[in-house]
């Protein structure tokens, strides 16, 4: 039988269902079948939205950068970030990828006027009065190791809090840190913009 969920992975959890080093993993948090598995990952110290299911053809089709599926992160950064650095966001900055130099793609950055309803985080971002802080919403179509930390760093404005938000039509709305959805195929598919390959 072929499953298929959207998790909000809690801060601080390994983004598969195998402990390492005493760190808490999905197992602590999800109850699946034990053939469910990530399609992707989200770093350690990253939040948010993780697709597990246990369709493997759905593999090529998330994880390849050839079909540049939407990825929509909610950014706590440090400082008051600027239109200038929102830009360079949108029209992709120089990071370092495995020690070599990559230009990321085109983004849509925009600074949310208000912070967004985000649950509080467990242990909450070290408050510092003197310091602001900003929220931003980046949507990239490219998912290279610690993309949008280095992204937020290039532009000087490091990130404090990361949440992926969105992967095309699926996010985490309505969601809490622990929360496991369970979706039909067709509807997991159509979300994903994958309709017409059922």
């Amino acid at each position: 039988m072929l499953n298929y969920f959207c998790i909000y992975k809690p801060f601080q959890v390994i983004s598969g269902f195998t402990a390492e080093n005493g760190r808490p993993c999905l197992r602590d948090f999800f109850e699946v079948p034990a053939d469910v598995y990530p399609l992707g990952r989200l770093d350690f110290d990253s939040e948010g939205l993780l697709l597990l299911t246990n369709d493997k053809s759905l593999n090529y089709r998330i994880l390849h950068p050839s079909f540049a599926h939407e990825r929509e992160y909610w950014v706590q950064v440090e400082g008051a970030i600027s239109q200038q650095a929102l830009d360079q966001l949108g029209q992709g900055v120089s990071v370092s990828i495995d020690g070599k130099k990559h230009t990321t793609k085109k983004a849509q950055a925009f600074l949310f006027n208000a912070p967004p309803p985000v649950p509080e985080r467990n242990p909450p971002i070290r408050f510092r009065k003197n310091i602001p802080v900003s929220w931003i919403s980046l949507t990239l179509t490219e998912g290279k190791n610690r993309q949008v930390r280095k992204m937020t760093a290039a532009v000087g404005f490091p990130t404090l809090r990361l949440i992926r938000y969105r992967i095309s039509g699926l996010s985490i709305q309505s969601m809490l840190p622990g929360d496991i959805v369970e979706l039909d195929k067709g509807t997991y598919y159509q979300k994903l913009g994958l309709g017409t390959l059922i």
